[in-house]
């Protein structure tokens, strides 16, 4: 009884210290005179080329925009996404931003998987934040380099979703369930996408951090009524905080959960409980590498918070097998 009144006094003390600490969050080209989003067809596979044209010529007219108002590192930023080649299913420069990118081919892959990123992730850290493997591009880059790698004649697509509007770590938000929920329903809007390009590929959910909040929210049983997820063949959750459930039988799916956490991941050190707070939620249950959530744990090697999808290491190689569909091969923790 103790201990439970310590992690929720230690709880109210890290909202209260975040509500104080928090950040600001929008970029310079917050302003109006961004452009506003195109308007995409519903997604198909026939109209997947549509939409990555699209969202490639809004890209440019918004590093135009950005350069017009002064905001050098947002149009530097801009100009990397708009490179050659790149695939994207939606974009939104303002604010923060969202970016949704798929790597190969969506409409024709033997499987599909989706990374969902944690905090700090937004379209001026897309490509880097602090390493390029640590964030959200790069991180989905290696995964799909590791899992051709591991099954060379497997086709692979990764979407890198960026959908939600995620938390600063120095913020109220990152820790409570408000931007976890609004991100869970546009998630299960694009698994939905997923599956009207490509009726067949198993997807697996990659979910890190605040991402596996995200997740939970996205497949809990309070989410039902929405679009079916029979699409879904997994989800692995990396450096979590909880999935704001109290276990594994709570999803509203029965697909394997899988968990991992580095040794030197200082998420471990976070309280896994979950208290209402003047109408909010704080917090996010049980720990998933927990035996009391019930997922199935997978060894994610030695690294910290930021290593999970770094090239050559333990966990990206079980990310790499779980997306497969390879759990058999899986090293666990």
């Amino acid at each position: 009884m103790r201990a439970s009144r310590l992690r929720r006094a230690f709880a109210v003390t890290v909202a209260a210290g975040a509500m104080v600490f928090s950040v600001a969050g929008a970029s310079g080209s917050a302003a109006s005179g961004m452009p506003a989003a195109p308007r995409l067809p519903a997604v198909t596979a026939d109209t997947l080329a549509e939409r990555y044209d699209a969202n490639h010529d809004f890209i440019e007219r918004s590093a135009r925009a950005a350069r017009r108002m002064g905001d050098t590192a947002r149009a530097g930023h801009l100009a990397e996404l708009g490179a050659a080649g790149r695939q994207f299913l939606s974009f939104d420069s303002r604010d923060d931003g969202l970016a949704v990118e798929v790597l190969g081919d969506l409409a024709h892959a033997d499987r599909v998987v989706v990374v969902v990123p944690g905090s700090d992730t937004t379209i001026d850290t897309f490509d880097e934040l602090g390493s390029r493997y640590a964030a959200l591009a790069g991180g989905a880059r290696a995964v799909r380099a590791e899992m051709r790698r591991l099954s060379p004649g497997t086709d692979v697509a990764v979407v890198a979703w960026l959908g939600y509007h995620a938390p600063r770590t120095l913020s109220r938000d990152v820790i409570t369930t408000a931007r976890a929920h609004e991100g869970g329903a546009q998630l299960r809007t694009l698994l939905a996408g997923v599956k009207a390009a490509n009726q067949t590929a198993p997807v697996t959910l990659m979910c890190h951090s605040y991402g596996s909040v995200v997740c939970g929210s996205a497949v809990a049983s309070a989410a039902g009524g929405a679009a079916p997820l029979d699409n879904l063949a997994g989800i692995a959750v990396v450096g979590s905080p909880g999935m704001g459930v109290r276990s594994a039988s709570d999803l509203a799916v029965r697909v394997p959960v899988w968990a991992g956490r580095g040794a030197d991941d200082w998420i471990a050190g976070v309280p896994h409980t979950s208290v209402s707070v003047s109408g909010a939620t704080i917090g996010f249950g049980t720990d998933p590498v927990s035996r009391e959530f019930g997922a199935r744990s997978f060894d994610a090697g030695q690294g910290g918070h930021s290593d999970y999808f770094k090239p050559g290491g333990l966990a990206l190689r079980n990310l790499a097998l779980i997306g497969l569909g390879h759990g058999e091969a899986v090293s666990h923790g």
